[in-house]
């Protein structure tokens, strides 16, 4: 039988890649996982936000980042405005207040259109490290290392595994999909 781990470990990588993409597509809802690829200048180096601060949600639209140095709270303030993600920033005595405004239709739309374009380059992802199985399988039939009844029994089981994943992702578009809309 055909070792599926690679194939196992390649479809886990991509899971979590479009759970990260998924993530990173604003909602109106507050969520710390946007500012995951923010950068701030502290003591002479780039360092995520979440490694000079604590962020917290306040509310359903707004983050409080509490930098674990004031004289960061600046730097952290101009990093998210910099970083042109659509988010009302202030700063006040106790840290950095991000607010998420509210969603109009036109931009719900365009949020929707982005959370599929997504799914569908991790299925594209996807459909190219089946290929790559399906080929290797064949080569191992060709060398007489599986039978011809275990290269079909290899594709049936590889197929499960890639349908499995197709269904998580349309799990995951769906529940992004929601969030969009709520």
């Amino acid at each position: 039988m055909y070792d599926f781990k690679p194939f196992e470990q390649k479809i886990k990588e991509l899971t979590e890649h479009l759970s990260k993409e998924l993530a990173n597509v604003r909602t109106g809802r507050a969520t710390p996982a946007i500012l995951d690829s923010i950068l701030v200048e502290s003591y002479g180096s780039r360092m995520p936000v979440n490694q000079v601060a604590t962020i917290s949600v306040d509310d359903a639209r707004s983050l409080r980042i509490v930098p674990w140095d004031m004289q960061n709270a600046k730097e952290i303030e101009k990093a998210i405005t910099t970083a042109n993600l659509g988010l009302s920033v202030g700063a006040d005595e106790k840290g950095v207040r991000v607010f998420f405004p509210e969603l109009t239709s036109e931009r719900r739309a365009s949020l929707m259109k982005l959370a599929k374009e997504k799914v569908e380059q991790g299925r594209i992802s996807l459909r190219a490290a089946r290929d790559t199985v399906w080929n290797d399988i064949q080569k191992l039939e060709k060398e007489g290392v599986l039978s011809e009844d275990d290269k079909y029994r290899s594709k049936e089981d590889m197929q499960k595994r890639v349908d499995a994943v197709g269904q998580q992702f349309d799990a995951m578009l769906v529940r992004k999909e929601k969030e969009i809309s709520s």
